[in-house]
């Protein structure tokens, strides 16, 4: 697959008199391949937002490389920007406009056909509230216009910043399936969002940054493969016998940690190896299930062990998967 976004080494420093120097981005990389759902994960004050806007042309950065569709960034901006549609941080409208004034004032804006503006309320499920005036909208329903504005151009490269912000469970569906949906006909999506369950069950791969740099990258499965522990969690017959269980495991090298009725043990290979043994000290096995990890878990160990602010570097634990593989003018 071909690269549709690259970023090498990407900087931005701020100074101020108050906090001094801080480093928004410190060698932040990335790579998202065609027709990929990307998720892009990080905590508040990671740099995630400050990457977007880079990306878009609203921060200049200090030093790094940038590509969107194989066309280098700064310079290829104007070229690609009809390609590209985003939506970043909370998108505004005007209040007193219908969603349908306010995407046919964009498409004009864009020279695009009119009848595209009934096509992405249709995509967003907002075509039978077309006529109602933006104030009257829920924050969900601002967010489906949001992403509609960024669809008019039907670009190659989608990228959304909390769109299932405000959406009900149903809502958060629906924009699944229209995420998939796009990616299927060949649109790429790079999706930021902190339900991490949504990204885990629409991304085919994520990045995840924190204090500016890369510390997770690769296709989900991987990623989340990449930090499992091995951790099974161990129920017996009797409660009682969990500490001469814990005792007997911890002899044979097992890292045990005993929970209140059963335990958690970590680096097992062979579960079955678990419950021979226990059987052997005269202790029986009711429960030896494999703990699955999943992305949540993983983000937050790789954002819990970043250094505090002011240490230089952060170990980029990416190198596991690697091998692996506001609508600002960009809306319409």
């Amino acid at each position: 697959m071909s690269a549709v976004l690259e970023i090498e080494g990407l900087r931005k420093t701020y100074r101020s008199r108050k906090r001094g120097v801080r480093r928004a981005l410190d060698g932040f990389d990335m790579r998202v391949e065609a027709g990929q759902v990307h998720g892009f994960l990080g905590p508040n004050g990671s740099g995630k937002t400050t990457t977007l806007r880079t990306l878009l042309g609203l921060i200049r950065p200090n030093s790094g490389r940038m590509a969107i569709l194989g066309q280098e960034l700064p310079h290829a901006l104007p070229a690609v920007a009809g390609q590209v549609g985003a939506i970043v941080e909370s998108p505004q409208f005007f209040p007193h406009f219908s969603a349908r004034d306010t995407l046919g004032l964009l498409a004009q804006a864009g020279e695009l056909p009119k009848q595209r503006v009934d096509e992405v309320l249709e995509l967003v499920g907002l075509r039978d509230r077309a006529g109602e005036r933006v104030k009257t909208y829920s924050l969900g329903m601002k967010q489906r216009l949001a992403v509609a504005s960024a669809l008019l151009k039907n670009p190659k490269l989608l990228i959304l910043d909390e769109p299932a912000n405000g959406l009900d469970p149903g809502g958060i569906r629906e924009m699944r399936g229209l995420m998939r949906e796009l990616s299927e006909n060949g649109m790429t999506v790079v999706l930021s969002s902190h339900i991490l369950g949504e990204i885990q069950l629409i991304c085919d791969s994520v990045t995840i940054i924190s204090l500016g740099r890369r510390v997770a990258f690769g296709p989900v499965e991987q990623v989340l493969a990449a930090h499992s522990q091995g951790s099974v969690r161990v129920r017996l017959e009797a409660v009682g016998d969990l500490p001469q269980a814990a005792d007997a495991l911890t002899r044979a090298g097992v890292r045990v940690t005993t929970e209140p009725d059963h335990l958690l043990l970590s680096g097992v290979d062979k579960p079955a190896t678990v419950s021979r043994l226990l059987a052997e000290q005269g202790l029986y096995v009711s429960e030896l299930t494999p703990v699955a990890v999943d992305l949540e878990s993983v983000f937050l160990e790789l954002t819990a062990t970043a250094p505090v602010p002011g240490q230089h570097r952060q170990v980029d634990q990416s190198a596991k998967v690697d091998q692996a593989g506001t609508t600002g003018g960009w809306g319409a």
